[in-house]
C-alpha cells in the first residue's frame, strides 16, 4: 500500500505540523488515520490529509501551530566594507568557503550560470531539491524520513545536463523569480574579472539548493494572501532544512543554511515549529543558520500597547484601505495577563467585548456593511505560553477601526499586535499609532540563528526598512548589520555564456553576505583544522566580536545589533 494516495504536494492535500516526540511513528500514524506522514526531525512531522476529508480551516478546529504559517521573500564594492576580501585572499587564512556546503532555501537557482561552475565547466552545486517538479526521480519516496514530493537532482545529473544543448530537457529546474539565484551569487558566486570584478562572499564553497513550492491555495485563502504575491509554507521550509542536513551528512561537510524568507506571523520570540526546529540545531558542530531581519520598518504594521489598573482599556486604531479584500491580524499578550477585545467599525457599529472562553471562535457578521470578522481566543498558545487572539477580517469596511483591548485578570500588562508582511496586505492598511520596534520577522527571532539587518555601505546609514529589534522576549536581534542596499548580484541568464547582473536591496541580501562570511569562518575552522569543534553559536560569537562599532552609538541596539559585519576583524580579534 502506498504511503500517500497521490502526490501530497498537490492542491488535493492539506498539511499539518505536529509535535510527536512522545509518540512513536506507528502511534502517530494510528492517531492521524493516515500513513502519508513526513517525519522532519525527532520532534516534528507533517501530516498530509486529503482536503475533501477534513473540515474547513479554522484556528478553533486545528491548533495555531498545526496550520503552516506563510513566509514571503525578504526582498532583495559591498564585500570590501565587510572585510571579506582580506580574509578570503589572505595567504595564511584561506578563509574562502572551501570544503563547506552553503545550503539555500529560496526560489531555486539558475544552475547554468557560469558563476556556479568550476573552471572545467562542471557544477559547484551538489544537489537541488525542486519542490515544484513532480516528474523527476526521487529514490527516497518510500522513506518517511526523506522528501517524498518534488524532484531531486544530484551533481552528476546536473553535470550531464550542462553538456547538452538544452540542459533543461533533462534537469528542468529553473529560478523564474531570480531571488534565489541572486542570493546564491552574492553568498557564493565565483570570483571573476570580466565583464567586471565580482565575487561572492565564499567563492570556493559548494552549493545545495531547495526550491520552495508555492503555498497551496487553501492556505492562501485562509490567510487572505493577495493573488500573485510569492508565499511559501512553513512545513516546506522545515523539510528543506532536513534535506540540507542530509546532503551535508552524505558529503561529511560543514553546512551553512541561508534562509531568504520571513513572516510576521507568530509571537516574534522564535517559538514557532520552525523556530523550535532551528533551536534543536544548537551546538551541532559545523552547522550555522543565517537569515535576514526583515524589511518591515516604516510600514506601520506593529502596535505595542499596555494597560494598567489606572487605564482599564486601550483603543487601537487601525485604518483599513479602500478595496482591501481582507487580512489576518494577530494579538499576542506579553506576559501572564489575559485580554478581551471589542470593535467599533467605520460605519458606526459597535461589537462589545467578546467573552473570554478557552479555545472559542466567534464569527461577527456586521449589519451595516459587508465586514465579517472571525475571532479566536487561544488562552495559552503552545509555543510561547502566552495568549493569542487571532482575527480574520473578510471584506472589511474601509476607514478607521477601533479595537478595544481590556485586561481580563485585573492586573494589566503589555501586548503586541502585528499585521502581515507588507507585501501580503494593502499598502494603506496600517496602525495609526505604530511602533517600529519588535518588527524582526521569524525565523530571525530564534536565539541560535544569526540574524542580519541591512545597511548602506556607501554612506554607513541603516536601510530605511530594515526591521528593528529586539525580539518580543528581549533577545538581541538583529545580531549585526551587513551591506544590503543596491548590492550587485547575478540574475538568471540561461541563454547567456557570461553572467548577467542586477541590483537588489533588502535584508536577504545582507543575510547572503553574512552567510558567505559564516562559510568562510567554517572553512578556516574545520576544513583548515584550526577549530574542528566550531558550531553555529561559536561562528555567531566570532562575527559579533569582530563587528565594527560606531563610537557615537551604544551597543547592542535595535537597529545595528552589535555592529557591522567585518570578517577580517573577526580573525584579527581571535
Amino acid at each position: 500500500m502506498p504511503i500517500c494516495e497521490s502526490d501530497p504536494a498537490s492542491e488535493e492535500y492539506a498539511d499539518f505540523i505536529v509535535q510527536y516526540a512522545s509518540w512513536d511513528p506507528g502511534q502517530l500514524k494510528e492517531r492521524a488515520g493516515t500513513e502519508c506522514i513526513h517525519f522532519i526531525s525527532a520532534n516534528y512531522a507533517v501530516i498530509h490529509v486529503r482536503l475533501d476529508r477534513i473540515a474547513p480551516m479554522s484556528i478553533y478546529r486545528y491548533s495555531y501551530n498545526a496550520i503552516p504559517k506563510l513566509y514571503g521573500l525578504l526582498d532583495i564594492t559591498a564585500l570590501e566594507s565587510s572585510g571579506i576580501p582580506e580574509a578570503v585572499n589572505h595567504p595564511n587564512l584561506q578563509a574562502n568557503g572551501k570544503g563547506v556546503i552553503l545550503g539555500i532555501i529560496d526560489t531555486g537557482i539558475d544552475y547554468t550560470n557560469p558563476l556556479f561552475r568550476n573552471p572545467d565547466g562542471t557544477s559547484r552545486i551538489l544537489s537541488i531539491w525542486d519542490q515544484t517538479i513532480f516528474s523527476g526521480e526521487l529514490p527516497e519516496r518510500q522513506d518517511t524520513n526523506r522528501p517524498f514530493y518534488g524532484s531531486i537532482y544530484n551533481q552528476d545529473q546536473i553535470n550531464e545536463a550542462l553538456k547538452q544543448e538544452d540542459p533543461f530537457a533533462s534537469v528542468p529546474t529553473r529560478d523564474t523569480d531570480g531571488h534565489g539565484t541572486f542570493l546564491a551569487g552574492t553568498a557564493a558566486g565565483n570570483a571573476i574579472s570580466q565583464p567586471f570584478s565580482f565575487s561572492g562572499a565564499a567563492p570556493e564553497s559548494d552549493l545545495a539548493i531547495v526550491k520552495l513550492k508555492p503555498a497551496k491555495q487553501y492556505l492562501r485563502d485562509f490567510f487572505l494572501i493577495p493573488p500573485g504575491v510569492p508565499a511559501f509554507q512553513e512545513n516546506d521550509i522545515m523539510s528543506g532544512i532536513r534535506f540540507l542536513q542530509n546532503v551535508a551528512s552524505a558529503y561529511l561537510r560543514p553546512l551553512v543554511i541561508l534562509l531568504g524568507i520571513g513572516t510576521s506571523q507568530g509571537s516574534h520570540d522564535g517559538s514557532s515549529p520552525l523556530g523550535f526546529q532551528l533551536r534543536s540545531l544548537r551546538g551541532l558542530v559545523g552547522l550555522s543558520v543565517v537569515t535576514g531581519a526583515g524589511n518591515e520598518v516604516g510600514y506601520h504594521h506593529h502596535f505595542f500597547g499596555s494597560v494598567s489598573a489606572d487605564t482599564p482599556y486601550e483603543d487601537v486604531e487601525l485604518r483599513v484601505a479602500e478595496h482591501d479584500p481582507g487580512f489576518c491580524l494577530e494579538f499576542w499578550a506579553d506576559g501572564p495577563e489575559l485580554y478581551t477585545i471589542g470593535f467599533h467599525s467605520p460605519s458606526g457599529e459597535t461589537v462589545e467585548q467578546i467573552p473570554l472562553t478557552l479555545g472559542s471562535e466567534t464569527v461577527i457578521p456586521f449589519r451595516l456593511d459587508a465586514t465579517r470578522i472571525t475571532v479566536n481566543y487561544q488562552l495559552y498558545e503552545a509555543g510561547s505560553g502566552n495568549q493569542l487572539i487571532f482575527m480574520r477580517f473578510q471584506t472589511p469596511m474601509h476607514g478607521i477601526w477601533h479595537i478595544r483591548v481590556r485586561p481580563a485578570s485585573g492586573f494589566g500588562g503589555r501586548f503586541h499586535m502585528w499585521l502581515p508582511l507588507h507585501n501580503f496586505i494593502a499598502d494603506d492598511t496600517i496602525f495609526l499609532r505604530p511602533n517600529p520596534d519588535t518588527t524582526i520577522t521569524d525565523p530571525g527571532n530564534v536565539p541560535t540563528v544569526l540574524t542580519a539587518g541591512a545597511y548602506n555601505h556607501t554612506n554607513d546609514s541603516i536601510y530605511i526598512h530594515s526591521s528593528r529589534g529586539y525580539s518580543s522576549d528581549g533577545q538581541v536581534k538583529p545580531d549585526l548589520a551587513a551591506p544590503g542596499v543596491d548590492v550587485q548580484g547575478p540574475s538568471p541568464a540561461s541563454d547567456s555564456p557570461t553572467p548577467r547582473f542586477t541590483r537588489r536591496t533588502g535584508t536577504s541580501v545582507a543575510a547572503a553576505i553574512t552567510a558567505g562570511a559564516a562559510a568562510d569562518l567554517l572553512s578556516w575552522s574545520i576544513t583548515g583544522k584550526n577549530d574542528e569543534t566550531a558550531t553555529g553559536l561559536s561562528i555567531k560569537s566570532q562575527l559579533i566580536r569582530g563587528a565594527d562599532r560606531n563610537p557615537s552609538l551604544s551597543y547592542p541596539n535595535r537597529e545595528w545589533g552589535y555592529g557591522t559585519l567585518n570578517l577580517y576583524r573577526s580573525f584579527t580579534g581571535l
